[in-house]
Formats: C-alpha cells, sequence, structure tokens
C-alpha cells in the first residue's frame, strides 16, 4: 500500500545563516582577546674574539660629552658647542703621520641626542671615518 499520493521527497535543506553567524560571533571574540605585540629591536648576535689583546694602541681621539653638551677633545675643553669648533678642535688633535685615528666618543647618559649627533658630523667634517662609542658594563 502506497499512502503517498503524488509527494515527492523533497531533499532537506541546510540552513547556513546561524552558522555563519556564529562563526563571525568567534571571529569577532578572537579578534578582540588577541593581544598584539609590537617588536621594536633588533635581535643580533655579535661576533666572539678569542684572540689576545695587542700591546699597541692605535691613534685615538678621545671625544667626551658631558650631560650639560660640553666636549672636551683628549681631555681639552672646545670652546663652544657648534660643529665647527668641534671640528677645528679635532683637526688639532689629530697626530700628523700613521694610520687615520679612530674617534672615541664618550657621552654621558643624560646627554642630549643631538650633541653626540653635532660630535660626528664634526668628525665627518675634520675628515675622520672611524667612529666608535665607549660603554660600560653594568656591575652585577
Amino acid at each position: 500500500m502506497n499512502f503517498r499520493r503524488g509527494a515527492r521527497s523533497e531533499e532537506p535543506e541546510i540552513n547556513l545563516i546561524p552558522f555563519i553567524d556564529v562563526l563571525l560571533v568567534i571571529v569577532i571574540f578572537l579578534m578582540l582577546t588577541t593581544t598584539f605585540s609590537k617588536v621594536s629591536g633588533l635581535e643580533i648576535n655579535l661576533p666572539t674574539s678569542a684572540t689576545e689583546s695587542s700591546d699597541t694602541v692605535p691613534n685615538e681621539i678621545a671625544v667626551a660629552v658631558t650631560a650639560a653638551g660640553d666636549v672636551l677633545v683628549n681631555r681639552q675643553p672646545v670652546g663652544g658647542k657648534g660643529i665647527d669648533a668641534i671640528a677645528a678642535a679635532l683637526g688639532k688633535a689629530m697626530p700628523g703621520s700613521g694610520a687615520e685615528p679612530v674617534v672615541v666618543v664618550s657621552a654621558d647618559a643624560k646627554t642630549a641626542h643631538q650633541s653626540v649627533v653635532d660630535v660626528m658630523q664634526a668628525a665627518q667634517r675634520a675628515g675622520l671615518a672611524h667612529i666608535t662609542f665607549a660603554t660600560q658594563t653594568p656591575a652585577n
């Protein structure tokens, strides 16, 4: 006996709208709870050296910058804080012969950044291309 009269068999329909709503709520929840970290430094592996220190000292010009911005070249105060005055003092401190000297900048931790940049520009004007910065190791 066939009780179905002309009834067609319909395929069940899956409603996707509630599924999409649930997925959007999950995505919004994940976006709000995720913490974003901004890395502002570079990871650098510095080279190591196993050689012993040499007894010869290269030509150095010691430049000290105080917290107030005063500049001393080889422990002699420079007349002004301008780039031209510093370049003139660096020119006088250069040795007459030998290898090109290295400018060692020792700046106070509270020195304005502009004072150190002025020393670097003065070294460039004086024709000194080798610049290094002195630091200290933290006391443990």
